[in-house]
């Protein structure tokens, strides 16, 4: 994989004459874990739509580029919050879907090492109505890590997991998309607060940065300055809803 770049944001959206949120400016680290942190229906996702080339329905104006200013859409791998995996195809054809959806030959030797590393070696070729919600979210993750590309979008790929599963999955995704340049969508201040090399809070007002402590990612959940994040993030967003 060729270096990750960074990517800058910077502009607003509306749905015709309602504005989704205001001007901001969202700047992107090459090689880094981003946090896009707010409420739901404040215009987090359609931010990462935007930042793939897929449609939202909104009126962007703004500009969007990568630091090597060369196009983002086909360096970008997006993870969404549901895992959509297809229910008859096993871990290693929904893995591999994507090359086949392109009328590509899967490289089938790397995308089983990808199974084996996120622990579903014995659950290569059983379909998803077999899996636990936990196997099925690491497949989904897997699916993103073949697809090889310098750009991750995550979408709360993680928050229909319980708490020990979520703590796993964030552990996973931190380990496996190192180097990568990653934006990742979310509602939960722990889990930015864990992951972010940097933060960002939107709502209907706009967004500002919040600065985490200066302790690597992945931070530990007992850490006490990761905690007082967590809370500071999480009275962030009570004043401003």
């Amino acid at each position: 994989m060729k270096a990750a770049p960074g990517v800058e944001f910077v502009g607003s959206a509306s749905f015709g004459a309602a504005p989704l949120f205001p001007p901001v400016s969202l700047e992107i680290d090459p090689g880094g874990w981003s946090c896009l942190l707010g409420p739901s229906g404040c215009g987090k996702t359609t931010i990462l739509r935007l930042i793939a080339g897929l449609e939202t329905g909104a009126d962007f104006t703004g500009t969007l580029r990568a630091s090597d200013g060369r196009p983002i859409p086909e360096r970008v791998a997006y993870m969404a919050q549901t895992d959509l995996l297809l229910p008859w195809l096993d871990v290693l054809g929904n893995v591999t879907l994507g090359a086949r959806l392109r009328g590509q030959n899967p490289d089938l030797e790397v995308a089983t090492a990808l199974v084996e590393r996120l622990g579903l070696a014995d659950h290569l070729h059983k379909r998803p109505s077999r899996l636990s919600g936990g196997q099925r979210q690491r497949v989904a993750l897997a699916r993103t890590l073949v697809e090889d590309r310098p750009i991750v979008l995550l979408d709360e790929p993680f928050s229909a997991l319980d708490a020990r599963l979520r703590s796993e999955m964030q552990d996973l995704a931190a380990e496996t998309l190192a180097h990568r340049t990653v934006l990742l969508v979310t509602h939960d201040p722990g889990e930015a607060a864990r992951l972010g090399d940097r933060v960002f809070l939107l709502d209907h007002k706009g967004m500002i940065e919040a600065v985490p402590p200066d302790v690597p990612v992945i931070r530990p959940v007992d850490d006490p300055d990761t905690l007082a994040f967590q809370a500071r993030l999480l009275k962030a967003l009570r004043e401003g809803a």
